[in-house]
């Protein structure tokens, strides 16, 4: 039996706190935090529908909080002395690159605070993040968690599909980054090098 929310809210609200955490910019605990809490699904312990949510929503949530203090900050701690600043100063180099090159792609492989820094448009870094969020909770979620029942011993279609469905969802994400990468690639020589980047979809 599946347990309800009233005896497990807490184990949904760490996940919200790690997922929002990652997306604002701190790297790896969102990925980890969902994996854990799917496989705890496929054990009866969470409930899957509630755990995609609940990511789905931090995702966006975490994505917009980082992009706003990027937008009104993020030169200002770029720019801010101190050791690490030539790293900073790196990533956000090697973000506007990717800006420049990939468009709204460059949501997917940068941290929310270079869109922000970036001056992406910020319906336009919504509406991607959002995507970015459902790819990434669906593709996490769902193979952690057919995997967590494969490794029990629960071989039925149900669980099969799910896992197919993570797995694909990856793939699918993976798929249309490099076909929109190539075709902005094919497009870059009549465009024009000095060319600003083209967010549209």
């Amino acid at each position: 039996m599946t347990p309800g929310l009233d005896s497990t809210w807490w184990h949904y609200l760490l996940l919200f706190i790690a997922v929002a955490a990652s997306w604002a910019g701190v790297p790896a605990v969102g990925t980890a935090a969902l994996g854990a809490a799917a496989v705890a699904a496929s054990q009866d312990k969470l409930d899957l529908a509630t755990v995609l949510v609940v990511a789905i929503i931090a995702g966006e949530v975490g994505g917009l909080a980082g992009y706003v203090v990027g937008r009104r900050w993020g030169r200002r701690l770029l720019e801010r002395p101190g050791r690490h600043r030539p790293r900073r100063e790196k990533l956000m180099r090697q973000g506007q690159k990717l800006y420049a090159r990939w468009g709204w792609l460059a949501v997917f492989f940068t941290p929310a605070i270079v869109s922000g820094t970036a001056k992406m448009p910020p319906y336009r870094f919504a509406f991607f993040n959002l995507l970015d969020s459902v790819g990434w909770a669906v593709s996490v979620a769902a193979s952690a968690y057919g995997i967590g029942r494969l490794a029990t011993g629960h071989h039925n279609a149900h669980d099969i599909a799910i896992l197919i469905i993570g797995l694909g969802a990856g793939v699918l994400v993976t798929v249309v980054a490099v076909r929109r990468c190539r075709r902005r690639m094919a497009r870059r020589p009549a465009d024009g090098a000095g060319s600003p980047p083209d967010d549209s979809p």
